[in-house]
């Protein structure tokens, strides 16, 4: 079970806002109710993530129409899996990861830079001038 969690369905919800602006009275935008809706069933069940299949089609498409403008692999170019790291320094992913990004559906890459990013231990994280001073 892959699931899109709730920070990204409010980050599409924005998303969407600032494409598709809505004034008072005013129906919204398709694609913002649909996610709108979805995001709503979540907050009532106090839910933080809900199974990809469980998404009906039209929030899933406006859900993929935001998931195209952010940035698609995590890498820096900094590669320690060819190295023989079971993580990479450069960019947080397991060699898994690496090996079958490619391969991998938009929600299993969000799912990735979702742990990556809360682990922020990855270089990627960090500032320059702090990697400076590691040995």
């Amino acid at each position: 079970m892959t699931a899109i969690h709730i920070t990204d369905i409010e980050s599409a919800i924005n998303w969407w806002r600032q494409r598709a602006p809505t004034e008072a009275g005013m129906p919204l935008a398709p694609e913002l109710s649909a996610l709108a809706e979805v995001y709503g069933r979540m907050v009532w069940r106090r839910e933080v993530e809900i199974d990809e299949d469980a998404v009906p089609a039209a929030a899933v498409a406006a859900w993929l129409q935001w998931y195209k403008t952010t940035p698609d692999a995590p890498c820096i170019a900094i590669c320690s899996t060819s190295q023989g790291d079971a993580q990479c320094k450069g960019c947080g992913r397991s060699f898994d990861e690496v090996q079958n990004w490619c391969v991998m559906t938009p929600v299993e890459k969000r799912v990735t830079w979702r742990r990556i990013s809360l682990e922020a231990t990855a270089w990627r994280f960090n500032r320059y001038s702090e990697r400076a001073h590691e040995k």
